[in-house]
This record gives structure tokens, sequence and C-alpha cells, in this order.
């Protein structure tokens, strides 16, 4: 992290819920607030575990880690 106040520190959070928003929020409609959390919930927990990212070389997080043990 760099000093207080440089906005460079805040990309990848922006990029995230930039891509958030529009393949979930923006893409469906919810029959309840359960529904929402729900969808919430199962896009954040495949994004930190299936998901596919360039940063570690084309593998995801858990391909990743067991690379790494």
């Amino acid at each position: 992290m760099s000093r207080v106040g440089q906005c460079i520190d805040n990309a990848p959070t922006e990029s995230f819920w930039s891509k958030f928003k529009c393949e979930k929020y923006h893409l469906n409609t919810y029959d309840s607030y359960q529904a929402r959390k729900q969808s919430i919930d199962e896009s954040i927990y495949f994004y930190n575990h299936f998901r596919y990212q360039k940063k570690l070389n084309g593998l995801n997080p858990l391909e990743y880690r067991a690379q790494a043990a």
C-alpha cells in the first residue's frame, strides 16, 4: 500500500465490485432478500475458490495453493 490518498490502492477492489455488480446485480432480479444474499454468498465463494486468475498463472486459488504446498 502506498500513502494515504493514493487512488491506485483501490484498483483491485474497485475492479472486483464492478464485475460483481455487472454479473449479479444488473443482470438478475430476485424474489426476496434471502435469494439475493444467497446469490451474493455463492458468487464470493466462487470468486475466492474456483475462478481461474491470470495473476495465479491461469490456476484457480485452490490449485495454486496445492501447487505451493
